[in-house]
């Protein structure tokens, strides 16, 4: 999956060279992770159950998707880009992503006849579990990685707030703007 993740890049230019790619058992499960950042705006995440696209995401992806915001927002803080109660949400962390996401399972279960969610729970703890040691490993031994990592997303807080106020300015109107007469 990591040789999928750098196809999905291959256009782009990309915040490091390798992605970051591990592969874990636990039991009678696998968890297999590959993620890269590029300089694109769009998040281009994908996800597998059994080799399954689960193209609704599920359970192993809000994991991963909760883990990389915490692990993000903690290594700010350590770092001390973020400031007290600051925090970056969890899109402006995924801006510029290109990842795949890949378990393997014994009994899987899905919601729909589809089959392009996952409902495994107990996969988003272990998924979360995982990634969060894994990605703190990687930051610590890469801290110019982490940075330029944080960089981008705290670039994507600052424009999207910035486009909230020009919208909040755009739809307050003064008195004269108004269809009404002044007192």
């Amino acid at each position: 999956i990591a040789h999928f993740v750098e196809d999905l890049n291959r256009n782009k230019d990309t915040l490091f060279e390798k992605p970051f790619y591990f592969d874990e058992f636990f039991g009678d499960n696998e968890i297999e992770v590959a993620v890269q950042y590029n300089d694109s705006y769009a998040e281009n995440v994908y996800s597998f159950a059994n080799n399954i696209n689960t193209e609704e995401g599920g359970a192993h992806l809000e994991g991963f998707k909760n883990s990389l915001t915490k692990i993000v927002n903690d290594a700010g803080k350590r770092i001390g880009v973020l400031k007290n109660d600051d925090k970056v949400s969890g899109e402006d962390v995924r801006e510029g992503i290109s990842a795949v996401v890949s378990v393997k399972l014994t009994e899987p279960q899905f919601e729909g006849q589809t089959k392009t969610k996952l409902g495994n729970s107990e996969m988003r703890t272990l998924v979360d579990s995982v990634v969060s040691d894994k990605l703190e490993q990687f930051l610590e031994e890469n801290p110019a990685v982490g940075k330029a990592i944080l960089d981008k997303a705290m670039t994507a807080s600052r424009a999207r707030e910035a486009a909230r106020k020009a919208r909040e300015s755009v739809r307050r109107k003064t008195g004269l703007e108004s269809g009404q007469m002044p007192d």
